[in-house]
């Protein structure tokens, strides 16, 4: 097989720039090469990744391969976007293009294979700005019933799939994303000083936007804050300022608890992993996710987590977590005071989350990717 992977979304996962699809992308290509010698392979990035970096990739069986003119791609987005990669793909020959993005230019009619990772969007669109870009509304959609076979990252994911797209269920195959374990590498007391955590503290981790659910979580936090067992524990929240994230920082001032209740802002990646490695409990009250990777890396570093009982969350977390309605913030406070002040569920919680953790790896991952496409290619075969 003749296989090409667009890798365009890979930064450097060696200076934390891993996370969504980049991160799927970077881990599901360096383990399918590690483990298949036999299947040639074209990787095909564009002028966001250096030649340098690209050559981590190289090995005899690969090809690597730049998208032309990508460095203009903002003054020619169609043209780039869809007859130039178009061109570039058709070049190659390929037997096989596999869209980690779930996006495939519009003129490829070569045989697809599409990853779709989240539908947020589709199904919560107040929780994003009004303007939907050109692939939202035509590309993914399109590139989604087009491909030979979809690759879901949950089960969760997969109902949507078809619920919104269509999608006969054959042509759908839940891979569940897999996860590769870090240890925060600086001390604790390095960190905790840089940041002032000089007393307990639960924590949120992501980008702050609407569908994470920062409010109610605020909300949740402060209905709780005067019960015995969380007088002396704030409120931690720590990640990228997104969409509306102003109201949060509204919500932190008008709570009354601006001294209990932080938000520290985007965290080197090192200092991430201490800030949840630590923490009495982990709070991830999102209302979507397409598969919830933060919930699995607090439970590999040994959190407890508070999560949503909605989308793939359950699914990710197995028994590993204790669920809340996410609409409802009181449940969210009461689930963090039930968490902080109950040693032996923190102690189960953490000793299953580990365990829930340590089943979603990277080789399974490439092993059933792959054969996806022996499937797709012996379909085609037979056509």
């Amino acid at each position: 097989m003749r296989i090409g992977i667009d890798c365009r979304t890979i930064l450097n996962p060696g200076k934390g720039e891993q996370a969504g699809v980049g991160h799927y992308t970077y881990y599901l290509v360096k383990t399918l090469l590690r483990l298949d010698r036999k299947n040639e392979y074209v990787l095909f990035f564009d002028s966001r990744m250096s030649c340098d970096k690209a050559q981590e990739f190289e090995q005899a069986n690969v090809k690597i391969k730049f998208f032309p003119f990508s460095q203009y791609r903002r003054f020619l987005p169609v043209g780039y976007s869809h007859l130039l990669i178009t061109g570039a793909l058709m070049r190659e020959r390929l037997d096989l293009y596999h869209a980690p993005a779930t996006s495939v230019p519009l003129t490829y009619r070569g045989p697809t294979v599409v990853t779709v990772h989240d539908l947020a969007i589709y199904k919560h669109p107040k929780l994003f700005p009004g303007r939907q870009l050109l692939s939202t509304k035509f590309v993914v959609p399109r590139s989604i019933r087009r491909a030979k076979r979809v690759i879901a990252v949950s089960e969760s994911t997969k109902r949507d799939v078809r619920q919104l797209f269509r999608v006969a269920e054959k042509r759908i195959t839940v891979i569940p994303e897999g996860f590769l374990k870090e240890r925060a590498g600086k001390s604790v007391v390095d960190v905790r000083e840089r940041y002032g955590l000089a007393r307990p503290y639960v924590c949120f981790v992501g980008t702050l936007e609407p569908r994470k659910n920062m409010l109610n979580l605020i909300k949740g936090f402060q209905s709780v804050v005067n019960l015995p067992s969380m007088k002396k524990v704030d409120l931690i929240l720590a990640g990228a300022p997104g969409w509306k994230y102003h109201n949060v920082i509204k919500a932190i001032k008008e709570s009354g608890k601006s001294g209990r209740i932080r938000y520290l802002g985007y965290l080197p990646h090192q200092d991430k992993l201490h800030l949840i490695e630590h923490a009495a409990a982990f709070v991830f009250p999102s209302l979507y996710e397409g598969f919830g990777l933060p919930v699995l890396e607090a439970m590999s570093l040994g959190a407890p987590v508070v999560t949503s009982r909605v989308s793939s969350l359950p699914e990710v977390a197995g028994t590993a977590a204790v669920f809340v309605n996410p609409s409802r913030y009181k449940d969210i406070g009461q689930a963090i005071a039930k968490v902080v002040g109950n040693k032996q569920l923190r102690a189960r919680l953490i000793s299953e989350g580990q365990k829930r953790a340590s089943q979603f790896t990277w080789d399974t991952v490439a092993r059933e990717t792959l054969a996806v496409y022996r499937d797709v290619l012996q379909g085609l075969k037979k056509q």
